[in-house]
């Protein structure tokens, strides 16, 4: 075997064995969403803004007090939290199982890719929107900062798979998990609550790139 060959092939399982031994926290995702400020001003009355319900990992964001009813003629949920501050788009992140209850057939798509997205409606306290588009199943996905990136070797957009629950009969591993890199992100694994469930996975746990 060619010896460069030989070395790359010997880096890479050295590679794969240190990122092995490197917890990540994972973040359990409920389906909710994340709305324009025009769109919460709809919903929720001139005036009003988003109140804090509790911090999450990511810096910046928040689990809101606020929460709307999702609808579509053939399902309904209540009490769909948001998460703030508000954004530059609506999109609502739900499960396969939600997706089957609405009767929709949404993209698995990272975050703010809404386009020919089905749409839904949206109600709160003070009125309701029909949104044309926004309905997504998050990609399953990794934040990364830059400094945990260069620990880890990983570039942005790379995809890895991720060991979850390992050495239960639970354990699992995922394929083809978005990595997401920028100095706006800590280190989180994310995945929603249909893949959280198979592989007994809890907000907190940790998991490990293989």
């Amino acid at each position: 075997m060619d010896s460069k060959l030989m070395n790359e092939i010997i880096s890479d399982i050295k590679l794969r064995q240190e990122r092995s031994l490197m917890p990540i926290p994972a973040g359990v995702s409920n389906r909710h969403v994340h709305l324009t400020k025009k769109d919460f001003t709809a919903l929720f009355g001139p005036g009003c803004e988003p109140t804090l319900y509790r911090k999450i990992v990511q810096p910046g964001f928040y689990a809101c007090n606020e929460k709307v009813d999702i609808e579509t003629p053939k399902g309904k949920f209540s009490g769909v939290r948001m998460i703030g501050p508000c954004r530059d788009y609506t999109q609502i992140e739900i499960s396969m199982s939600d997706a089957r209850v609405l009767g929709l057939n949404p993209p698995i798509r990272d975050s703010g890719k809404i386009e020919n997205s089905p749409g839904i409606k949206l109600r709160g306290p003070a009125g309701e929107i029909d949104c044309g588009k926004g309905v997504i199943i998050s990609k399953r996905h990794i934040h990364f900062s830059p400094s945990d990136a260069k620990r880890f070797k990983i570039e942005d957009q790379q995809i890895v798979r991720v060991l979850c629950s390992p050495g239960t009969d639970k354990e699992t591993i995922f394929e083809s998990v978005l990595c997401r890199v920028s100095d706006k992100y800590a280190l989180e694994f994310h995945l929603d609550t249909d893949e959280a469930n198979a592989a007994a996975v809890k907000t907190g746990d940790s998991v490990f790139i293989i």
